[in-house]
């Protein structure tokens, strides 16, 4: 029992609370509206307007708008308004609370500049430049700072379940942040990362599966263990599921990142491990799901009239299909036909549109009149919405599963005679438009209900006032401490007790990712060597770095596995030795286009030019937008012996010769594939971009090629 203490007086900081809501708004529109216009990219190539418009460019500026500009601004608004209840205190510091919304809204910026501007590393929902990384990790140990010090100062003994979550994604997401953004800079937006393909493959797949489930996960289930109670007035269904749920999800779910890998060059024996982790994590991941809908119990009534609680009903249901889909295509007969193709879009955005989508429109709706003191200005409104984005979420998934399932089965059909009955790839792009016209159709209808919602809530505010400082009362917490009761329970001991949560939560999450990844670092045999593989030359280097500036990577795969349906179509399969010098890996997840580790001496230097130039004009009906700035822009060769120096600090083995003489001999061999265009009555100076992008594609997997 705690003991009788003086009332105390303090208020609540709602201020920030709105700030970050505001923000919430603001981007998700931006981000939904940006993934329309590259969803009608992938049907219309005239849509890609300039070469800052590109689908290559926007694509990541999508995903880093969703996810950390929506999704982010969302997680800190849940946070900071139920942390200071959960704890009866106001935020530890105002001036961090500020220094934190702002940073984060300055660090998204500098993303909507630099992704269409290609400055990027090309890793997965980590393409922002190593300047952007620090202040991104200075802005979450600010967050942070703020986290814990409310919590220390806290008037509630208890650590309620929602507050395991907040602390979990904290330290989760720091050491996936850090330990993937190890980067040597080259200039100050160009760097290498410190590891290269198979290895980077692996930590990258670590962290981006992990910023899923600790950026795009626990986060939200904290929110729904606070706000979903609050919403419907019934108490979690089950406080031992609550626990059980939280400690089995951080350990497994960490340990499930090479389920992106399966049938690439990646040890095999590390995707047998996280296969058999991805169908663990049913478990704990349907546990929160039970937890949540079943807290709901007896207020079904209440769910049919409140639409607010319709979008959690989804949101939760939604979570609970992606979780189980999940481990599902981890599995690798499933994998060998999903992998590479539109059912993994349609598998995301289910998570991302329902779970995420929906929870946040439930919140804003919840939190907004409360912060105003007001009522909501359109309860028809929240209906429209609701069905709006619900049928956004069918028009988009489900013809995505169609076009997925049709890829993968296309790629794979032989005819009776033992040849490929789709050989050239373009016959699936072709059969897939009207499915991306109706995915598209979706996101219109996602985005207009997001459109209507802002419309509501502004209006919203409006009509109220902002409850800048809420008045509140809580007892001091006593230092006297009787454990009675269930106070005696095992874990009551952790809920107290801020730093050994945060200890745990860390072990937790360091046991699968050092047994994943140290072996695969420090085992040479992981990574055979191919004597024939020799690193880039300068200005393949530099037509390597046009291709990740570009965002080629984000259409086109650089992994043949081993199927006979892909060395048929595309050659060889692809070695782990072959991408000893890639920094950073470049095997791509979807397949817009065919595969390109076996681009190199396929077709002559003209097709290339060609292609880059008018992609139609080759291929007869492509979705691929032209490139004609690669013809007039000149290469920027002013780091070109930067970039080698940079590469022989990371292990590439250049010398102090090739380094010195990096320009001379780029120009060479520009000047060969100048005079062999020249040949086929292609006139360019050896000094333009086209130039380089094609000496890289030709060396493409040509190191083994017999």
């Amino acid at each position: 029992m705690i003991s009788t203490n003086t009332i105390e007086s303090f208020e609540y900081d709602n201020r920030i609370v709105r700030n970050f809501g505001v923000a919430t708004i603001i981007w998700g529109v931006v981000g939904m509206l940006v993934g329309v216009i590259i969803a009608s990219q992938l049907f219309q190539p005239a849509m890609n307007v300039t070469q800052y418009g590109t689908f290559g460019r926007l694509r990541p500026l999508h995903t880093n708008a969703v996810i950390f500009a929506f999704v982010g601004n969302a997680i800190f608004m849940g946070v900071y308004y139920s942390l200071q209840r959960l704890c009866k205190a106001r935020m530890f510091s105002d001036f961090l609370s500020k220094v934190h919304f702002w940073g984060w809204q300055l660090i998204i910026v500098a993303a909507a500049i630099t992704l269409p501007l290609g400055m990027t590393t090309s890793h997965e929902y980590a393409e922002l430049e190593w300047p952007i990384d620090i202040a991104i990790t200075l802005i979450w140990v600010v967050f942070g700072i703020n986290m814990f010090g409310t919590i220390f100062k806290r008037r509630e003994r208890h650590l309620y379940v929602a507050i395991w979550f907040y602390v979990a994604t904290f330290i989760t997401v720091a050491v996936l942040h850090i330990i993937n953004s190890f980067e040597l800079p080259v200039s100050f937006m160009k760097s290498y990362y410190l590891y290269a393909g198979v290895q980077d493959a692996l930590v990258q797949w670590w962290y981006g599966h992990n910023a899923v489930a600790f950026f795009l996960t626990t986060p939200f289930l904290g929110l729904m263990y606070y706000f979903l109670p609050k919403m419907s007035n019934r108490p979690v269904y089950s406080y031992k599921l609550s626990i059980l749920h939280f400690w089995a999800l951080i350990f497994i779910y960490i340990w499930a990142g090479p389920h992106h890998l399966l049938y690439t060059s990646l040890p095999d024996w590390a995707q047998s491990l996280g296969t058999v982790f991805s169908i663990m994590l049913i478990a704990p991941s349907w546990g929160g799901m039970i937890n949540g809908l079943l807290t709901l119990r007896g207020a079904w009534d209440k769910v049919r009239e409140d639409a607010i609680l319709k979008f959690m009903v989804v949101g939760l249901t939604s979570y609970g299909m992606a979780t189980f889909e999940g481990p599902m295509l981890s599995l690798k007969n499933i994998n060998a036909i999903a992998h590479f193709t539109d059912w993994i879009v349609a598998h995301v955005h289910v998570g991302a549109l329902g779970w995420n989508g929906f929870l946040t429109f439930a919140i804003l709706y919840w939190l907004i009149p409360r912060l105003y003191n007001t009522v909501i200005f359109s309860k028809k409104l929240i209906n429209i919405h609701f069905w709006i984005g619900t049928l956004g979420i069918i028009f988009y998934a489900i013809p995505m599963y169609i076009s997925g399932f049709t890829q993968g089965m296309m790629w794979k059909e032989f005819t009776p005679e033992g040849t490929l009955k789709y050989g050239n790839f373009l016959e699936t792009t072709l059969q897939l438009l009207s499915m991306h016209q109706m995915r598209a159709f979706g996101g219109l209808l996602y985005l207009s209900g997001a459109i209507i919602m802002s419309y509501n809530l502004f209006k919203t505010m409006a009509q109220g006032t902002l409850v800048a400082n809420e008045k509140a009362e809580a007892p001091a917490l006593s230092k006297e401490f009787v454990a009675t009761g269930s106070d005696t329970y095992w874990h009551k001991w952790f809920e107290r007790k801020p730093i050994p949560l945060l200890i745990g939560s860390l072990v937790m999450i360091l046991i699968g990712s050092m047994i994943e990844l140290i072996p695969t670092f420090t085992i040479q045999s992981n990574v055979p060597t191919i004597s024939a593989v020799q690193p880039y030359t300068s200005l393949e280097l530099e037509g390597r770095d046009l291709y990740i500036r570009e965002g080629c990577v984000n259409c086109h795969s650089q992994m043949v596995r081993p199927f006979r349906s892909e060395t048929e179509r595309y050659g060889e399969y692809s070695k782990a030795g072959e991408f000893v010098y890639d920094h950073p890996f470049l095997w791509g997840s979807k397949r817009t286009g065919p595969d390109l580790h076996r681009e190199g001496g396929k077709y002559p230097d003209s097709w290339h030019f060609h292609h880059m130039r008018e992609p139609s004009s080759m291929s007869p009906g492509s979705i691929m937008p032209p490139y004609p700035w690669l013809l007039e822009q000149k290469l920027d060769v002013s780091q070109t012996a930067d970039k080698l120096r940079a590469m022989k600090t990371l292990g590439v083995p250049y010398d102090e010769y090739q380094i010195k003489h990096a320009n001379q001999d780029l120009k060479e061999q520009a000047t060969v594939i100048s005079e062999n265009l020249a040949k086929e009555g292609i006139k360019i100076n050896p000094d333009k971009e086209i130039i380089a992008l094609i000496a890289y594609l030709q060396r493409l997997g040509t190191d083994i090629k017999k």
